[in-house]
């Protein structure tokens, strides 16, 4: 079913494991927590939440991964420093989850990356996202912050096509290892509908070439889809955003960004159900599945 030129490499991200053949490894599912406009933010500038609601949220995304076996990790989103410091303090105050940290800005992320750094925060931390724009005071930024994750956004204004993204991410890789990245992680950008097809191809290819892990921010594709609710109604939003995030495993994603926390009641059993049926390909070929895979915690 897929045939790749270059070994897959699997990277350890505290107690989560990404990448590695599609499917023999669960997908790993993240979840935003804080974007604009949750729920449960009081005050975006400030960082005042409802804490309950918030860690009930964070529950709700753990109870499903130890339901299906698909790992987790939270997208954390700081509109401020100061709003970053409450965010990540709490996070790290109810889950050893590793934590994306993606500020709205890159002078917010710095100021996330300094205090991730003194506060000692025990959570392991990826950078979101390093863009192919990206200036010499980040770089220097995530280089001190001794940050060893990052995504990488497969983004390349003059070539929007599958082939364009992996033209970015050939010339963004080396610039990741300058700032002293080792275990990099290919977003291959979805933007609308049609850019989620563009993005499970250019995830195949870079899979192929490059065997790092990739994946995919698979619900901007129904979130942005305007005729979804006008023509469809409500009621089909939560199957699209499912099938959104099951697209994108299904072709080889090592791990999706499924947009709210909130959506992780549909979304974990929908790709539990695709690394489930892929788990069959390779355990004809001789390949040992683990006993924490959707195969037997969900299957």
């Amino acid at each position: 079913m897929w045939t790749f030129k270059a070994e897959q490499k699997r990277f350890e991200i505290g107690n989560v494991d990404i990448g590695g053949l599609p499917g023999a490894n669960p997908t790993v599912l993240i979840g935003s927590i804080f974007h604009h406009g949750h729920r449960i933010l009081k005050d975006e500038a400030t960082g005042d939440f409802n804490r309950e609601a918030a860690e009930e949220c964070i529950n709700i995304q753990e109870e499903f991964s130890d339901k299906t076996g698909n790992p987790h990790m939270l997208d954390v989103i700081g509109s401020t420093g100061e709003a970053f410091e409450k965010l990540l303090d709490f996070v790290s105050s109810v889950t050893d989850s590793p934590i994306l940290l993606d500020g709205a800005t890159a002078s917010v992320r710095a100021a996330g990356l300094r205090y991730v750094k003194e506060s000692g925060l025990r959570n392991p931390i990826v950078y979101n996202t390093l863009t192919p724009d990206c200036k010499k005071d980040e770089i220097e930024e995530i280089r001190k912050s001794n940050v060893k994750s990052a995504v990488l956004l497969a983004y390349n204004l003059k070539d929007f096509t599958s082939e364009g993204r992996v033209k970015a991410i050939r010339e963004l890789l080396p610039v990741a290892y300058s700032a002293g990245i080792e275990k990099p992680l290919i977003d291959t950008c979805v933007m609308d509908l049609p850019t989620l097809g563009q993005a499970c191809e250019a995830a195949i290819k870079m899979k192929s070439e490059l065997g790092l892990p990739v994946g995919c921010g698979a619900h901007n594709a129904v979130a942005l889809w305007k005729g979804l609710k006008g023509k469809m109604g409500d009621q089909a939003v939560k199957p699209c955003l499912a099938s959104a995030a099951a697209t994108a495993a299904a072709i080889g994603a090592d791990f999706v960004l499924y947009g709210p926390i909130e959506d992780a009641k549909y979304v974990f059993p929908a790709v539990a159900m695709v690394n489930i049926a892929q788990s069959q390909i390779w355990v004809e070929r001789g390949v040992k599945i683990s006993s924490d895979h959707p195969r037997y915690k969900a299957g």
